[in-house]
């Protein structure tokens, strides 16, 4: 639930985030998402989409066609104001129709319109969110986050899990 000034609370989550692995050198970037725009950002806007399961990572990363290779990284979030969409009662405390859940993003943004979760996503983000909890399409059950900040002076931190530094700092691994 929101605190008296409209921000939800921080929390801390783990998270899972399947990726190209000719990304591996870049796991917080959001850049993708920027490039081509998704549910919740506009094209130009990074953002971090990962799940809370990791089940649920690897069924958003392949959208249910073809199993591509993946990169898949556990990310730790502390400090994260989330708004819960999947939460009736936050839903509900915030005037938010359940049926965004069905926007038809894609096809709003092919037709140059501006989609729900995208109007949805700015007033959140005036409210003092940092990213939404929403349900996953691909996995029944499985969560999602996306994350509109990260890592900024005096805001949440997202990590890597990475304890052997398995991860490579460039791409010259993949020339």
């Amino acid at each position: 639930m929101p605190d008296p000034a409209g921000q939800p609370p921080p929390s801390s989550h783990t998270l899972w985030r399947a990726f190209v692995p000719r990304w591996a050198y870049m796991p917080l970037s959001g850049e993708g998402a920027a490039r081509f725009g998704g549910r919740w950002n506009p094209v130009g806007q990074p953002t971090i989409y990962a799940a809370r399961e990791l089940s649920t990572a690897w069924a958003e990363y392949n959208q249910g066609f073809v199993q591509h290779p993946a990169l898949i990284a556990q990310l730790r979030l502390d400090a994260a104001r989330l708004v819960d969409l999947t939460d009736p009662a936050e839903l509900d405390a915030r005037r938010i129709d359940p049926s965004i859940h069905a926007c038809e993003w894609r096809d709003a943004m092919d037709r140059g319109k501006v989609p729900e979760t995208h109007r949805l996503r700015k007033r959140l983000m005036g409210e003092g969110a940092d990213g939404v909890i929403y349900p996953s399409f691909m996995s029944p059950g499985g969560t999602c986050v996306a994350l509109w900040r990260w890592n900024a002076p005096g805001a949440l931190r997202l990590t890597v899990v990475d304890p052997d530094h398995r991860l490579p700092k460039t791409q010259a691994s993949w020339v």
